[in-house]
């Protein structure tokens, strides 16, 4: 079978090996889809912490089961299935409290451990969603759209709040138009003049505003001087990080969605004269996962204006330089393995 190795950075190769082997626990499964996300442009550009190469990445996949073992969920053989990527060890007292997303021994599928850029994988069963009443494009952004859900479960956003999402990448989408389905209003911040339109003419964001053009005197405007209740960083960016929280209200939350690689530093007394509750968000959990393909039953997220490109999956070992590219107009690549 084939499959696709970066093995370094900026560097892919396309290679065949023997498929694996049913073992039990597990499920064979036909890779019919795989998204391509932030992690894997970052794996591919050498800047993405705890990587180490080579790696088979991939972690947004839509797959169809081949072989299974029993199980629970009533999984069989030419089911489709979401695949949740974050293989937690069970035993840990994260996961004995339920929160897997952030197990103590977490292997994250195509990061930590080779990943879904194969014809036919095997994986955990107890992983695994059915999904038969999704499509395939659907599934494939199942995983990145919880990311969203989970940020917004964690700072327990309900209907009636405002919020201000910085960034509108996939993450930064998908809470943006989550955000929407939970009734809030929503405020989104980027650099990007492209795709801030997109955030507002096809993800419902309320109001929009360059982060490079006085934003704070904007939002107040807007919010008539009350800011947002949570302010969500979904960039990573050091800069970004660092004055999120001055769109945030006095008794506001601050959620950390985008990762960073190095030191952040705040100014205590801000901090403090909110009392801001400072949230970091970590993959997500089955529960996140369910409510996402609950939006996605209801026909109520823009998976056609999300997903703006399908390709081949031959297009990874060339593609990925303009993907990268912070120029680049792409929101979520899909890459088919039929």
């Amino acid at each position: 079978m084939k499959y696709i190795v970066c093995d370094d950075p900026n560097n892919f190769s396309l290679k065949a090996k023997e498929q694996p082997t049913f073992t039990a626990g597990s499920a064979l499964l036909k890779v019919k889809r795989v998204g391509i996300c932030g992690t894997d442009l970052h794996a591919f550009k050498g800047n993405q912490a705890f990587f180490s190469y080579p790696r088979i990445l991939g972690h947004e996949l839509a797959a169809e089961i081949l072989e299974v073992d029993t199980n629970d969920a009533g999984l069989k053989p030419g089911d489709k299935a979401v695949l949740i990527p974050y293989i937690n060890c069970e035993k840990c007292a994260a996961c004995k409290a339920g929160k897997s997303n952030c197990c103590e021994n977490l292997n994250v599928y195509g990061v930590h451990t080779d990943g879904g850029m194969q014809e036919i994988i095997s994986f955990p069963v107890r992983l695994l969603i059915p999904a038969n009443d999704l499509s395939l494009e659907e599934i494939a952004i199942v995983e990145p759209l919880s990311i969203g859900a989970h940020a917004l479960r964690r700072a327990q956003i309900k209907k009636g709040d405002l919020i201000a999402v910085i960034g509108c990448g996939p993450i930064g989408v998908g809470i943006i138009q989550l955000a929407k389905y939970i009734g809030a209003t929503v405020m989104v911040l980027d650099i990007n003049d492209h795709r801030l339109a997109v955030a507002k003419e096809k993800f419902g964001a309320d109001f929009i505003v360059n982060a490079q053009q006085s934003p704070l005197e904007k939002i107040k405007e807007f919010t008539k001087g009350e800011l947002a209740t949570a302010v969500f960083d979904a960039t990573g960016s050091k800069h970004a990080i660092e004055g999120g929280m001055t769109y945030m209200r006095h008794g506001g939350t601050f959620v950390l969605v985008g990762l960073s690689k190095g030191e952040l530093s705040f100014q205590h007394p801000q901090l403090h004269a909110k009392e801001t509750t400072l949230l970091c968000s970590r993959n997500a959990t089955p529960e996140d996962f369910k409510f996402v393909m609950k939006v996605l039953r209801e026909g109520k997220f823009n998976t056609e204006a999300y997903i703006t490109k399908k390709v081949a999956y031959e297009t990874i070992l060339t593609a990925f330089d303009d993907w990268a590219s912070p120029l680049s107009k792409e929101i979520k690549v899909v890459t088919v393995w039929d």
